[in-house]
This record gives C-alpha cells, sequence and structure tokens, in this order.
C-alpha cells in the first residue's frame, strides 16, 4: 500500500525544500526528515539557485517548463524512495533499490532509476483511475536492478 500521511500542496513543498537549504546554508539544527532532504539538495547543486529563491519558486509554480526537470518534484521524489526504503513499503521496495544501488555502484542513480519506476506507477493510476500498482512498482525497479 502507498498511503499518504498528509498531501502538502505544491507550495508547502516548494516552501518546505527552500527552508531546509536555508538552513543547512545557515548551518542550524534539523528535524530529521530536514537532514534527509539536505542530503539530497546537496547531491543536485544545480537546484540551489531554485532553492535560495523561496519568492521566485513560488511564483514559478503555474508556469511548468518543459525544458528542465521541476527541483521541488525531483527532491520530492528522493523524499518519497527514501522513506519507502526505510520501512519497506511497498515490500520489497528496500532490497530492489538496494539491487539497484548495488548495480549502479550509486544510491543516487539507484533512486533515479526507481523514480521512473515510480513515476510510471502514479501515471497509470491516474490514467486508470485505480489506486496505484505497488507490485508493477517493485516488479519495475527489479527489472531495472537485474537487466543486462
Amino acid at each position: 500500500m502507498l498511503g499518504v500521511m498528509f498531501e502538502p500542496s505544491q507550495a508547502d513543498v516548494r516552501r518546505f525544500f527552500c527552508a531546509v537549504y536555508a538552513k543547512a546554508q545557515a548551518k542550524q539544527p534539523m528535524q530529521a526528515i530536514e537532514t534527509l532532504a539536505s542530503g539530497w539538495i546537496a547531491e543536485h547543486p544545480e537546484y540551489h539557485a531554485d532553492l535560495a529563491d523561496l519568492e521566485g519558486a513560488l511564483n514559478s509554480m503555474s508556469s511548468a517548463s518543459e525544458q528542465r526537470e521541476n527541483p521541488f518534484l525531483h527532491l520530492s521524489l528522493h523524499l518519497s524512495i527514501s522513506e519507502q526504503c526505510s520501512i519497506d513499503q511497498p515490500r520489497g521496495i528496500r532490497q530492489a533499490v538496494e539491487l539497484l544501488a548495488s548495480r549502479h555502484d550509486s544510491l543516487h542513480l539507484a533512486h533515479h532509476a526507481a523514480m521512473e519506476c515510480l513515476g510510471r506507477m502514479l501515471w497509470e493510476s491516474q490514467r486508470s483511475g485505480r489506486s496505484p500498482d505497488g507490485m508493477a512498482y517493485i516488479d519495475c525497479v527489479q527489472r531495472k536492478a537485474t537487466q543486462a
């Protein structure tokens, strides 16, 4: 099951990541989820300018750019996969991502591969009007981990 404890708005997500970036820059103490987010932010220096400008981040919500990925969505997917692995939900995701990380010799690259599967699962769910298919998601990640 891919339950959601809360559903933050797009603005909430942007505020969260911008605040985490500001705290990291100021070397302020962080909550556990902020520390995790900060680690993924550090892996993506190409997003730092976006994260340093909360007003710009909020103003750009209505104008989706097709020329570059959304840094807030990308970082949110990293956090989602991290959380899924920490509780192994859907069951088997932790092992599948660990296999991917071993194959790529990089947790970061493993997350990027898993993101493709997560995105596909969510798109299929929205398109069909059905609940997300956790098994299809796991199968996709496992295939990526074992394909030559």
